[in-house]
């Protein structure tokens, strides 16, 4: 294993404690994978809490999903992931995360309007909702086809949200500022409404 491999997984593993220790994920949720070359990435295992991951549990597999190397099988939800990179040659960074307000708003069937916000809508502009499909399915990947070819960052129907970046870092801020803006839309819906009340 090169230096530049290495340095990837050690940053997915920083890139999966921050998700923990925002309480993005929790126990074995969410997958984060990036690129490791023109034929492979790399990708966190099923079932493992994240925020405990080593950076030897990571799996490396090929583009077609089978795995060349580490002790545990990739993430159930590789096939988003690979189509992600099929079809975005420019993304090298994938995170999948289930922040609770961003779930919230899917699970209520409230749109998230980043326009609203113009820090919101720099970083990630429109964001479509993909509709439900059975996590670990080929309807995963099928759900959000139609959206990554202009998306940064797309909600899933009651599983959460996938973010994209040129890098693990930019994939992160993603996700990170797609919680930050539903939880200011939350919020305010809350003082729109109490101020209704007072009328």
């Amino acid at each position: 294993m090169d230096s530049q491999e290495m340095n990837l997984r050690l940053a997915i593993v920083k890139t999966c404690r921050k998700l923990e220790s925002s309480g993005l994920i929790v126990a074995s949720d969410g997958n984060v994978s990036c690129r490791v070359g023109p034929d492979s990435i790399l990708i966190t295992p099923g079932g493992v809490p994240k925020g405990e991951l080593a950076a030897g549990e990571i799996a490396k597999t090929g583009m077609d999903g089978s795995l060349l190397e580490g002790p545990l099988k990739p993430s159930s939800e590789i096939r988003m992931h690979l189509l992600v990179y099929r079809m975005r040659p420019d993304v090298s960074a994938i995170v999948h995360a289930h922040p609770p307000i961003v779930t919230a708003f899917t699970l209520a069937g409230v749109p998230l309007d980043t326009k609203v916000l113009p820090e919101a809508w720099l970083m990630l502009g429109e964001v479509p909702l993909a509709p439900y499909a059975t996590p670990a399915t080929e309807e995963v990947p099928r759900s959000i086809e139609p959206h990554v070819a202009e998306s940064r960052a797309i909600l899933l129907e009651r599983h959460g949200a996938v973010t994209f970046g040129q890098d693990l870092a930019q994939a992160w801020m993603r996700m990170e500022k797609l919680e930050h803006c539903a939880k200011i839309l939350f919020h305010a819906s809350l003082l729109t409404t109490a101020a209704a009340c007072r009328r």
